[in-house]
């Protein structure tokens, strides 16, 4: 079985703080398989590590919508900000990524409400059911049954904006992840979750504050 984490963030998000050498210890220490690196609204760390650490890296953006926000993965060019749900989906698709809704129906994070989420259902490909720094509000039942009720496959991701805490939430496959086959893998997939901990969970206010100090 393959562990893979879709939803983490590097240095290169405003709140995050994960390194190339953070990156390249999970992967190459056995502790996870597959990593996409999914920065706010940009790609350009996630292009730059997948050049160096190869294709275990997937490339993916946390895009920030009207409406809340959406994950595109296999991406090959940044979706913009601001576009409504509809029409980030849109772009996703059109350069052949797969749609991921991260945290959905959170409202202390920006997860998409249920009337966005139901809009576009039709286009979505892969909904977090697990999410790792899910402690203060945590939507899992509801997505499970957004998923089961609209047959789209679920995942187990961290989160991830630091180290402590990080490869405890992860979903198994039974292959290595492409752009071809994830969906499919991911409807036999088994979920691990687990917290990342307090420390996880406020990792992104303390990386703005550090930032900012600099």
């Amino acid at each position: 079985m393959y562990k893979v984490d879709l939803h983490t963030h590097s240095q290169a998000s405003p709140d995050g703080a994960l390194r190339e050498r953070h990156y390249k210890a999970m992967l190459t220490q056995g502790k996870l398989d597959a990593i996409a690196v999914t920065d706010h609204n940009s790609i350009a760390f996630a292009q730059a590590l997948r050049a160096s650490l190869g294709e275990r890296i997937i490339v993916g953006e946390e895009i920030t919508t009207k409406e809340g926000e959406i994950i595109g993965l296999y991406l090959r060019e940044a979706v913009p900000v601001d576009l409504s749900a509809k029409q980030a989906v849109q772009a996703i698709k059109r350069q052949g990524g797969l749609v991921y809704i991260p945290h959905p129906l959170e409202t202390v994070r920006k997860g998409l409400p249920l009337p966005a989420l139901d809009a576009i259902a039709e286009h979505v490909d892969i909904i977090e059911v697990h999410n790792g720094r899910a402690i203060f509000q945590n939507k899992s039942e509801d997505a499970l049954h957004w998923a089961r009720m609209h047959s789209v496959p679920g995942a187990a991701s961290s989160d991830a904006h630091g180290r402590h805490g990080w490869g405890k939430t992860y979903s198994e496959l039974e292959e290595l992840p492409t752009q071809d086959n994830l969906v499919r893998l991911l409807e036999r997939a088994r979920l691990r979750s687990d917290t990342v901990g307090i420390r996880g969970v406020i990792y992104p206010k303390l990386n703005r504050l550090r930032k900012l100090g600099k």
